[in-house]
């Protein structure tokens, strides 16, 4: 004779279930199974952004900007290589050191302006690509306590509806029933739990990472319109650094 637990749990409730119960399982499976990818994926990502960041620094102790380059890394993914190089290739094409002849609109445009404009965009891109995947985390952490509601509210009324038609029944025999039902409501939770955190966790990240890139533009555009990086402070020392 099969014992309560051997009767109920996970493996009862797909057995068990109609379309319905399996689409709903199935449904809260692929969000877990996005959740932690994205995590997984984004934790990756802002870790070596991180790497990045501390690299950064080196920047500025190099004794050109060629040399800075080559600290910041060859990585293609790197925001900080990205800033420097928007940054070199704007002021090249402001004071036409790209070998550009015809005037264009933006030549009426100030220098700093220029290049401010074009390291912002550098900026957002990279806010946007950061910023990938969240949204998901956000839709499954909102979305998926209520497909596990959903699917107690079916397994239940499906349970009622056997319990019904049996006739007089005992509690052991609706305990069974109504619990595997329960049981959609905890998967919901359990899916929606890490992404909540995973979610509060990567933004936070974000926000750090964008700190450091900030600060950097903000040298940057002193460099290259000033041919020094002005440093952060009550004094504001300017500390000089060849050009390539």
């Amino acid at each position: 004779m099969d014992t309560p637990l051997a009767s109920s749990g996970l493996a009862h409730v797909w057995s068990q279930g109609d379309a319905v119960t399996r689409t709903v399982a199935l449904v809260l499976l692929v969000m877990s199974l996005a959740t932690w990818i994205i995590i997984l994926w984004k934790v990756l990502d802002q870790r070596a952004q991180r790497q990045q960041a501390k690299a950064s620094e080196g920047f500025w102790h190099s004794a050109d900007f060629a040399e800075g380059l080559d600290k910041l890394g060859a990585a293609d993914n790197n925001p900080f290589r990205a800033l420097a190089v928007e940054g070199r290739e704007a002021q090249r094409h402001i004071l036409h050191k790209d070998g550009r002849q015809a005037p264009q609109l933006h030549d009426s445009l100030d220098v700093s302006d220029w290049i401010e404009r074009c390291l912002r965009r550098t900026l957002d891109d990279h806010i946007a690509k950061a910023q990938s995947g969240l949204t998901v985390l956000a839709s499954i952490a909102s979305t998926a306590p209520f497909v596990g509601l959903f699917g107690t509210v079916w397994g239940i009324y499906h349970a009622l509806l056997g319990i019904g038609a049996a006739g007089q029944v005992s509690i052991d025999q609706v305990a069974g029933p109504i619990g595997e039902a329960l049981i959609m409501t905890a998967l919901g939770l359990l899916v929606a739990i890490p992404a909540v955190l995973g979610y509060n966790a990567l933004v936070r990240g974000n926000k750090a990472i964008l700190h450091r890139l900030n600060r950097f533009a903000h040298d940057l555009h002193a460099y290259f319109v000033t041919g020094a990086r002005v440093s952060s402070g009550a004094d504001a020392k300017v500390l000089p650094m060849k050009k390539a």
